[in-house]
């Protein structure tokens, strides 16, 4: 289902596992040397000779250490920003020498829902869609890819072990098609009229930024509160552009990683202040881009309030409808 150094064509194609549209490197089974995350990060990996930490050489890319009697290979998860149709990929080696992997291997998988990522990574059903190929040392390797599926995850192997600098999936975004249809104006951002009337605690960071257009690059992009000690929860209130009906409502936690939340609820407010449950307490992930589809409530809403338990940090907050409902 590949071709190893064909057209790079596909290059043109967005990255969908590229940081700013939410990628994430969910899980890996071994990053000693250098951390996981560092796959999905945008611009190109940089290095600086002689810097040593205490692990070795500083590399900006996924490094495992060497095996010593221990069978296998070294893999890493994925999970798309955009899920999509896969048309190629580039495994860059950059920088890394004597230490690169001689052969990797790409395989993907569709997952509905949020589960864990150990249970994503104990799957067995991933199809193989780069079988294991030769790469070369501080270069970028593209694949073509020659799949018409939506994925939402892929797995990089290494065969045994070593660095990958950076891991970049070109392709077509395809969304969920059981979010079709259930909103298409995000009746909580800043640039249609939404406006945070108050909160609960701003320490770290405006709860503005969780309006604001784009996606979250760093944590300080979003709205972060100070740790709680006591029983109580934190909390946001938004005016909305203007009543209407929510259908789809994106709870982000990117960048977050050990301070987001544990759950949210979200709860609407009629003119005449009459609560409407609109998503009731539900478990985040970290560092995951949520999306709920919400039942249409009986009255319009004009105000929402985002409650987090108990407290912690989130990069964006979109409610998609429409006004006037």
């Amino acid at each position: 289902m590949s071709e190893h150094h064909g057209s790079e064509d596909f290059t043109l194609l967005p990255d969908l596992a590229a940081r700013p549209l939410g990628g994430s490197v969910i899980w890996a089974n071994d990053e000693f040397f250098a951390e996981k995350e560092n796959l999905v990060n945008p611009g190109p990996a940089e290095y600086q000779p002689s810097t040593f930490g205490h692990k070795g050489q500083v590399y900006d890319g996924w490094e495992t250490r060497r095996h010593r009697g221990k069978p296998g290979d070294d893999t890493a998860i994925v999970r798309l920003g955009v899920p999509g149709v896969i048309r190629g990929v580039v495994v860059d080696t950059a920088w890394f020498k004597g230490n690169y992997p001689p052969a990797v291997s790409l395989s993907a998988l569709v997952v509905a829902g949020y589960p864990p990522a150990e249970d994503i990574a104990a799957r067995t059903d991933w199809v193989t869609l780069l079988d294991r190929v030769e790469v070369d040392g501080d270069s970028r390797n593209p694949f073509t890819i020659d799949s018409d599926e939506r994925w939402t995850h892929v797995k990089l192997t290494m065969h045994p072990d070593g660095g990958v600098a950076r891991l970049r999936v070109h392709g077509e975004g395809r969304p969920d098609p059981t979010l079709l249809g259930l909103g298409p104006l995000d009746l909580a951002a800043l640039e249609n009229g939404a406006l945070v009337l108050d909160c609960s605690n701003r320490f770290y960071s405006s709860p503005n930024q969780l309006l604001y257009p784009g996606q979250a690059r760093v944590m300080g992009d979003g709205w972060e509160t100070a740790r709680r000690r006591d029983d109580g929860n934190d909390w946001v209130r938004i005016r909305l552009a203007g009543p209407g009906a929510i259908r789809l409502a994106e709870i982000d936690t990117s960048c977050f990683l050990g301070n987001s939340p544990g759950a949210a609820s979200l709860t609407g407010f009629t003119n005449d202040g009459t609560e409407v449950e609109l998503l009731p307490r539900t478990e985040l992930l970290p560092d995951t881009r949520h999306r709920f589809a919400l039942a249409p409530a009986a009255a319009s809403v004009e105000e929402v309030r985002l409650d987090i338990y108990p407290d912690g940090g989130l990069a964006r907050l979109r409610l998609f409808g429409e006004l006037g409902a």
